[in-house]
C-alpha cells in the first residue's frame, strides 16, 4: 500500500516513520526543508501542559506526560528533565490551593513517572534558589516537573528514524492539490495513492482550499514568538504575564536565557517573525518579576512559528491544544497537535490507516 505524506515538521515526520514501520510504502513531501518552520520554532519543552488543565483537557494532558516521559527516555542525547517554578504572589491571579490542585492533578495524570513530582518551596526557599527573584507580596511557589529538549535536532533524529525504515522523502516539493480518491498533484504531476495524510500543519485547511475540499473544521493560525538574552538561566519559571491570565515560560538555552511565549493571530501570507512589539512585551513580562531587569539590548535573538490551533475559542489563549483526525475517502486530515504528542498522533493515523487498508 503506497501513502504519501504532506508536510514534513514533526507531526508528518512521526506519521510517515510509524507507517513505514506499520509495513507501508510511504513518500513524504515537504514544500521547503524537513522541520523548518513550526516545528523548530517552540519553547524547546516537552510538557504535559498544566495549563490545558484549565479547559479541561485530561485526555490530552494524560497522553502529554505519557509522551513526555517516553521522549526522555527514548532519546536522552536530545532531551533532558526540567524542574520549574510557579511562583505566587498576593496578587496573583491564581491562588496558591487553584495551582495545588492543577499540580496534584498533573502528578496523578502522570502515573509513574520517571520524574519527580511537585512541591512547595516558601519565599524564603525561592529566594534562596534565586536571589534576584522579585520578593515584594511573594507568598512562596511550587516547584514541578517537564522535560526540554532541542526540536531541531529532535525532529531530525526522527527523520533518521523515517529514512532507516524506508521513507522516501521528497524535500522543496510543494503539493499543490489532493483529493478525496488518492491523487496528489505535485510539480505539475498526479501521482496515485492508495492513501494520502494531510500533516500540514498550520496550512491544512489552506491545502484543502487549493483542492476544492471542504472541512467541518477551522484552524486558528496563531503566531508564538520566543526572544533569548544574554543571561545565564539558573533557574526555569513558569510564570504569569502581569495583569493578564496568560502564562509564559523563562528556560534555559544554549548559555543563555529563553523566554515566550506570545499568542497572535497570523495570516499565514505574511512574513513570520517576532515583531518588536512582542519583544517588548516579553522583555516586560520577565522584567516584572526581577531585581535584575534586562534590556532590550541585551536580546540576542528572536524567532517565531505558527501553531495550528482547532478553532474554539474567539481568544486563542482559550483555544485546544487537541488534535482531530477526519478521514475523507482516500485523505486522512490531521488538524492541531502539539510537539510532545506527535508520536501518539501518528499511533493514531497508522490504527485508523490500518482500518481502512488492510
Amino acid at each position: 500500500m503506497r501513502i504519501a505524506v504532506v508536510g514534513g515538521g514533526i507531526n508528518g515526520l512521526s506519521c510517515a516513520w510509524l507507517l513505514a514501520q506499520a509495513g507501508y510504502k510511504v513518500d513524504l513531501y515537504d514544500r521547503g526543508k524537513l522541520a523548518s518552520e513550526t516545528s523548530k520554532a517552540s519553547s524547546k519543552l516537552l510538557h504535559g501542559g498544566i495549563r490545558y488543565l484549565e479547559q479541561y483537557e485530561f485526555r490530552l494532558v494524560r497522553e502529554a506526560l505519557k509522551e513526555r516521559d517516553d521522549w526522555l527516555r527514548r532519546v536522552p542525547s536530545l532531551t533532558n528533565p526540567l524542574r520549574l517554578v510557579l511562583p505566587i504572589y498576593k496578587n496573583s491571579k491564581r491562588s496558591r490551593w487553584f495551582i495545588g490542585i492543577g499540580l496534584f492533578l498533573y502528578d496523578h495524570l502522570a502515573g509513574k513517572s520517571i520524574l519527580p513530582p511537585s512541591k512547595w518551596l516558601s519565599a524564603k526557599e525561592l529566594l534562596k534558589i534565586d536571589s534576584q527573584l522579585q520578593s515584594h507580596d511573594l507568598i512562596g511557589g511550587y516547584e514541578f516537573s517537564d522535560g526540554q529538549m532541542d526540536d531541531f535536532k529532535l525532529a531530525m533524529w526522527v527523520a533518521e528514524q523515517a529514512i532507516q525504515v524506508g521513507v522516501n522523502v521528497k524535500e522543496n516539493q510543494p503539493v499543490d492539490k489532493v483529493d478525496v480518491n488518492g491523487n496528489l498533484h505535485v510539480v505539475g504531476d498526479i501521482i496515485h495513492y492508495d492513501f494520502i495524510v494531510n500533516a500540514s500543519g498550520p496550512w491544512a485547511v489552506k491545502l484543502l482550499e487549493k483542492s476544492g475540499i471542504t472541512s467541518p473544521y477551522r484552524l486558528d493560525t496563531v503566531k508564538g514568538s520566543h526572544i533569548v538574552v544574554s543571561r545565564k538561566c539558573e533557574q526555569s519559571y513558569l510564570l504569569e504575564v502581569p495583569n493578564e491570565s496568560r502564562i509564559f515560560f523563562v528556560l534555559p538555552w544554549r548559555e543563555n536565557t529563553l523566554i515566550g511565549t506570545t499568542e497572535v493571530r497570523q495570516n499565514l501570507d505574511d512574513v513570520v517573525i517576532c515583531s518588536e512589539e512582542e519583544k517588548d512585551y516579553l522583555l516586560a513580562a520577565y522584567n516584572h518579576y526581577r531585581k535584575d531587569s534586562l534590556k532590550k539590548e541585551d536580546i540576542v535573538d528572536s524567532y517565531a512559528g505558527v501553531r495550528p490551533l482547532i478553532y474554539t475559542a474567539e481568544d486563542p489563549n482559550k483555544a485546544t491544544r487537541e488534535y482531530i483526525i477526519e478521514r475523507d475517502g482516500k485523505l486522512l486530515n490531521i488538524f492541531g497537535g502539539k510537539w510532545t504528542t506527535a508520536l501518539a498522533l501518528a499511533r493514531n493515523v497508522v490504527n485508523q490507516l490500518d482500518r481502512y487498508c488492510k
